[in-house]
């Protein structure tokens, strides 16, 4: 029977590994002694096999464990169920990488759209993309459209709502997109809004904006869930959805695989991530390692454009790009809004500098 493999950072001793790596291959598997079962097909084909285990030094052991592929459904909230459920509440076990069966990826559909896509709808055939945020929480409808024009002004590829703007009373979602919508008539800025809620209000949200002209939507997939994530993105095949990460920390599941791959997979064409250097903690070994997931040739689904973001200011904007390359969507916003009356000019000089 076909399986997966999951692939686990365990802090142990050597002495206790083997238990440990062959505890959590039965936890996430068919959680239950194994000499209780008497089928022999569940002991053969369902019972996780522990394939492998690796000293990395420091007390620290990767173990790969195989996991039976029909216990994930497919569906994405019980893959990552079978994949961390359980064993995530060991706060020494990380869920380091999954290598998930092609025939298993490529059905969750990947992006709509992916790098291409998301390049021709900003006219950006040769270089990297651009991209800034609506901010602060707090502010009008009317406020933010008069911040979403002079971003375009400044000749901005996409405005993206800040992750927190959601349907509050000060901003109501139907308001903000009509003005924002309206703000940029005549531009070439692509509206990214922020999309929240439960699943009905999810779908709502997603059809308004697209009655507004909208094609392209913000999502926080550990918020909103990654089954309502995957099943919005496939009921709005026209649309582009850029992935915030949000939440993700919580899960220990290392960000290559979560923000890079599983993202991916489940739709995102575009995925945020922390930038090193900024305001959050990742390496720029993790960050290159998260854009390489979104990007490499991967069970035939389109490819997700890496958003570093979080505290980026124009003066590391030759370094971004050359660390990435022109495959990526440079996301930089409290460095350009401080500028506040000088937003367009400020703007025009960043989005000139990545034009080169």
């Amino acid at each position: 029977m076909p399986r997966l493999v999951a692939i686990y950072r365990i802090r142990s001793d050597a002495a206790s590994i083997e238990q440990r790596a062959r505890s959590i291959a039965v936890e996430q598997s068919v959680e239950m002694p194994v000499e209780a079962i008497d089928d022999p097909a569940v002991l053969r084909d369902v019972v996780g096999r522990v394939d492998g285990i690796a000293d990395l030094g420091g007390g620290v052991f990767e173990a790969r464990i195989a996991l039976s592929l029909a216990t994930t459904g497919p569906e994405p909230g019980q893959l990552l169920n079978m994949l961390f459920g359980n064993s995530s509440i060991h706060e020494d076990v990380t869920l380091h990488d999954a290598e998930l069966p092609d025939a298993l990826a490529a059905g969750f559909g990947g992006p709509n759209r992916g790098i291409e896509g998301l390049r021709a709808r900003c006219g950006a055939p040769g270089r990297a993309m651009t991209c800034s945020t609506l901010k602060p929480q707090g502010l009008p409808p009317e406020g933010l459209a008069v911040i979403a024009r002079r971003l375009a002004e400044g000749g901005i590829d996409f405005i993206k709502d800040d992750h927190g703007l959601a349907d509050q009373e000060y901003s109501p979602f139907a308001r903000r997109v009509a003005a924002v919508m309206a703000a940029l008539k005549g531009t070439g800025a692509c509206y990214v809004p922020s999309i929240t809620g439960s699943l009905d209000s999810l779908r709502r949200q997603a059809c308004l904006a697209r009655d507004e002209g909208v094609n392209f939507v913000l999502i926080t997939p550990m918020i909103a869930g990654l089954a309502n994530f995957h099943t919005l993105v496939r009921a709005f095949p026209a649309m582009g959805f850029m992935t915030h990460p949000a939440m993700a920390g919580a899960a220990r599941i290392a960000p290559p695989l979560l923000l890079g791959k599983l993202f991916r997979m489940l739709g995102a064409d575009a995925t945020i991530f922390p930038n090193h250097g900024g305001r959050f903690g990742y390496s720029p070994a993790t960050c290159l390692r998260i854009a390489d997931a979104a990007r490499r040739p991967f069970a035939g689904v389109k490819p997700a454009v890496p958003v570093p973001a979080g505290g980026m200011t124009p003066e590391r904007v030759a370094e971004m790009l050359e660390f990435y390359g022109r495959d990526t969507m440079l996301l930089i916003g409290g460095g350009l809004l401080q500028a506040r009356a000088r937003l367009a000019e400020a703007t025009a000089a960043f989005t000139r500098q990545v034009a080169g």
